[in-house]
């Protein structure tokens, strides 16, 4: 996922171009980003030994929580 293209909403692009940052934040978004995981996260994440998981409720609030087992579990 190219993170620029899904948070630099035509609102925030406007705020970048009155505050003098568009220009910086379009070369951003068209860089090259590669979907999906690659290599080295995949043999990072299978390394790990716990991880947290985040999302948002129906009230707009985050829940959080903490997993963890052997290693790439």
């Amino acid at each position: 996922m190219n993170y620029a293209k899904l948070a630099f909403t035509d609102a925030v692009k406007a705020l970048q171009e009155e505050n003098g940052s568009r220009h910086s934040y379009d070369r951003m978004e068209k860089m090259h980003v590669t979907e999906g995981l690659g290599v080295n996260e995949i043999g990072f994440i299978e390394d790990q030994d716990h991880f947290f998981m985040a999302s948002f409720g129906e009230n707009g609030y985050p829940y959080i929580q903490h997993r963890g087992g052997p290693p790439g579990f």
